[in-house]
């Protein structure tokens, strides 16, 4: 590994010192002696190996981008090494594979586990659960600056408001990103205890809002959001998921605001109310408006936790919702609405040249006074074609394994859209702790391909297959 990865992976693996050194303090605490061991073997090995992996700090480095990629992706495998610890050494006699599921499933922000009761877990492991949520929202954050060079040039001007992406900075420009992560983080907490929601449950639940995460505290969404006001509420903190983080930055930490890149959070916002407006006059009469509201919001944020009486017969369109995802610079997971809409405006200017080539098409400032150029549509649609050919083999390996073909076929979007199941997708009660060896490796792998951008892999195949 790279002197870069080394010391990448390090800072991550003092993190998760760090919370391993909290869940410590909060088990000695409160007297809860069970599984404290545990989280001594994670603190000890993540501190050690933190550690020797600063020690090889340069001044001067150079990384290349195929590099910068597979950083990232070895910190996805890695990391959730160390964070699986604590289950596999829990009283509760969980397997390693198992223990790696969980600890993936968290890091990824997906929310599958295979936890059937988390009444019967200590308090300490569902905050390590949360925990682990938290600090894969931070990873994901920091690999989508660590990886901007690929995606789009114009994003990455957009952001030189805000962040310089000189390799030798990538740190000192991390540690922004970290306080901001952090004070959102608790802007969720108090705003919750407001609420009057427990001061145990609005820690859990911040995290997992804040990362996009779809772990609870409780085994039921509806046993916390007893009220209409509550419902809301916590609807609307979701967003906080959606929208991009450099919104918050900018509003924070920067003294001239750049008002032009945050016009993809208007349109995002737009987009939102407009769904509130369809599903209102179509569904107000039928269902409790308040929980389409948090079914909505947990949908477009890929979180995914909805109450018990959320409709299951809107499943479909939720599951389009997911696809779609939120802003670019998000903790959330999908497509990515700034893809699907540069997609479907360059399809109509297409249409549109067939039938009068010489007119003049769609103004391309349209959105985010961006002209999408040729060359980052095929970008975009190259994306969603990996997503169809990812899903379809997800799909098919889930059926092989023996799940139903509708089972099968939105357990493969909610796994590459890192969302959890519940009720508004009709798979809330899918056990994955029974699951077959290979198919819990075909969820952990694709729950890591959902999080890396699909196209950072072809980019890795490509340079393996192409070497000139």
């Amino acid at each position: 590994m790279s002197y870069f990865s080394l010391i990448y992976l390090g800072i991550f693996l003092l993190i998760i010192s760090v919370l391993s050194f909290f869940n410590i303090i909060y088990s000695y605490y409160f007297n809860l002696y069970l599984n404290l061991d545990s989280y001594v073997y994670s603190l000890i090995l993540s501190l050690i190996l933190g550690l020797i992996f600063l020690i090889k700090k340069k001044d001067n480095y150079k990384i290349s981008i195929y590099h910068k990629i597979l950083t990232v992706i070895s910190g996805y495998f890695v990391l959730p090494i160390i964070i699986s610890i604590p289950f596999y050494f829990s009283i509760y006699n969980i397997s390693f594979l198992d223990s790696y599921f969980e600890s993936i499933s968290g890091f990824t922000s997906t929310g599958f586990t295979i936890f059937e009761n988390v009444k019967h877990l200590d308090e300490s492991l569902i905050i390590w659960r949360s925990s682990s949520q938290w600090i894969g929202g931070l990873y994901f954050l920091f690999s989508i600056i660590l990886l901007i060079d690929i995606f789009d040039n114009s994003l990455k001007k957009s952001l030189t408001n805000f962040l310089t992406f000189n390799t030798s900075e990538t740190f000192k420009q991390s540690s922004k990103i970290l306080i901001l992560y952090t004070l959102l983080t608790f802007f969720i907490f108090v705003i919750l205890n407001i609420f009057d929601f427990r001061i145990f449950d609005s820690f859990n639940l911040s995290m997992s809002l804040i990362s996009s995460g779809g772990f609870l505290p409780i085994n039921e969404l509806s046993t916390v959001l007893n009220t209409n006001a509550k419902e809301i509420i916590f609807a609307l903190l979701m967003l906080v998921s959606f929208f991009s983080i450099f919104l918050s930055y900018n509003l924070l930490f920067v003294s001239k605001k750049n008002i032009n890149f945050f016009q993809e959070d208007i349109y995002l916002f737009l987009y939102f109310i407009i769904l509130i407006f369809l599903f209102f006059l179509l569904f107000n009469s039928e269902y409790n408006f308040s929980a389409i509201l948090l079914s909505l919001s947990s949908s477009i944020s890929n979180i995914g936790v909805s109450l018990d009486q959320s409709p299951k017969n809107l499943s479909f369109i939720y599951l389009i919702l997911v696809i779609i995802g939120g802003s670019f610079f998000s903790t959330s997971s999908g497509i990515r609405f700034l893809k699907i809409y540069a997609l479907f405006k360059f399809a109509i200017n297409d249409l549109i040249s067939h039938v009068r080539p010489k007119n003049i098409f769609l103004n391309t400032n349209f959105f985010l006074k961006v002209n999408f150029q040729k060359v980052e549509i095929d970008k975009y649609f190259l994306s969603v074609l990996i997503f169809i050919i990812s899903m379809f083999f997800l799909s098919s390996f889930l059926t092989f394994s023996g799940i139903s073909l509708e089972y099968s076929f939105k357990l493969s979007i909610l796994t590459l859209m890192n969302t959890v199941n519940s009720s508004m997708y009709g798979i809330e009660y899918f056990n994955f702790q029974e699951l077959q060896f290979f198919t819990k490796l075909y969820l952990i792998i694709f729950m890591i391909i959902g999080r890396v951008e699909l196209l950072t892999l072809l980019i890795i195949c490509k340079k393996f297959l192409f070497k000139n």
